[in-house]
């Protein structure tokens, strides 16, 4: 099965066009390989490489008020396919639209990104608006 790991041309034209003033919240859940896979062959794991690109980036998401708002450890799926299964669960903030795609631009991320390519086996990267919150379910619906 090939996962999902890159985002694609139509996506990013279909987020981008989604302006709207405020912050925007990615849900990351990321399936991290054994082996990391680089296209030059060097021996990593999934996790040692998910390392690195955390460290070459946190710079640049520093720099543009990134910051992580929320993470936690995958423990079982109570509904939903049993080979969905996370090694990383985490929303990221990013302060505006603009910030994320200059993060996209950034010569320094990009060098960052090809880890986090090489590091996850499947991925979903899934945008939010935030809301009040609220006391049940379907409140805001």
């Amino acid at each position: 099965m090939t996962g999902y790991v890159d985002l694609t041309k139509e996506r990013f034209i279909a987020h981008r066009d989604n302006e709207r003033d405020g912050t925007v919240h990615l849900l990351n859940l990321i399936r991290l390989r054994e082996r990391a896979d680089y296209p030059d062959g060097r021996a990593s794991t999934g996790a040692e490489a998910y390392r690195t690109y955390g460290r070459i980036s946190e710079p640049v998401l520093a720099r543009l008020g990134v910051k992580i708002v929320w993470e936690g450890r995958f423990e079982n799926m109570l509904i939903g396919p049993d080979e969905e299964n996370w090694d990383l669960s985490f929303v990221a903030e990013y302060p505006s639209l603009a910030a994320f795609n200059e993060i996209l631009r950034d010569p320094v991320y990009r060098e960052a990104a090809a880890h986090r390519k090489a590091a996850a086996e499947d991925s979903r990267l899934i945008r939010l608006a935030a809301l009040p919150q609220g006391t049940r379910f379907g409140q805001f619906i």
